[in-house]
């Protein structure tokens, strides 16, 4: 059950940050709407959450080596841990300026990639250094792309 719990969590937490600081950069670049950018967390919060947990369900049931109970637990763990972890990036949005929010989610989202890839790095025995870059790279490519397309629909459709 540990098992279960932790593919859960790690796919949640990282998928809840990565998502979520996607759609923020993209939501702001597109619209510098805080009442867009919310309803865009909350989207992803929920919608997101659940379907990212209806995806490791399936993909755990597709693997056919684990019990009803484990793939329950997965389930759960990655609703639960995408659910928080996006959730989390309203709170500078609802307490700060825009930009200042957006600075903030940035520095906020990277932090806990950086310290989840380092405790995973720790776990299975390897540099620390090579798995939170690979990750924060992932993380900026997200970021710089769904910058650059809000900025290209502002233009376009604005």
């Amino acid at each position: 059950m540990i098992h279960s719990l932790k593919i859960g969590f790690s796919f949640g937490i990282t998928s809840g940050i990565i998502t979520t600081l996607g759609l923020i950069i993209g939501l702001h670049s597109g619209t510098h709407s805080k009442p867009v950018i919310i309803g865009g967390i909350l989207t992803i919060a929920i919608a997101d959450a659940f379907s990212d947990a209806l995806g490791i369900h399936i993909s755990e049931e597709s693997e056919n080596r684990h019990t009803t109970k484990e793939i329950w637990w997965s389930t759960i763990a990655t609703f639960f841990s995408k659910f928080f972890f996006s959730i989390t990036f309203i709170i500078p949005v609802l307490l700060l300026s825009l930009t200042t929010a957006i600075i903030a989610s940035i520095i906020w989202g990277l932090s806990l990639l950086g310290f989840f890839s380092y405790y995973l790095a720790r776990e299975q025995k390897v540099k620390p250094y090579i798995v939170i870059f690979e990750h924060l790279l992932i993380a900026i490519v997200v970021m710089v792309i769904t910058h650059y397309v809000g900025y290209w629909i502002r233009e376009v459709f604005v």
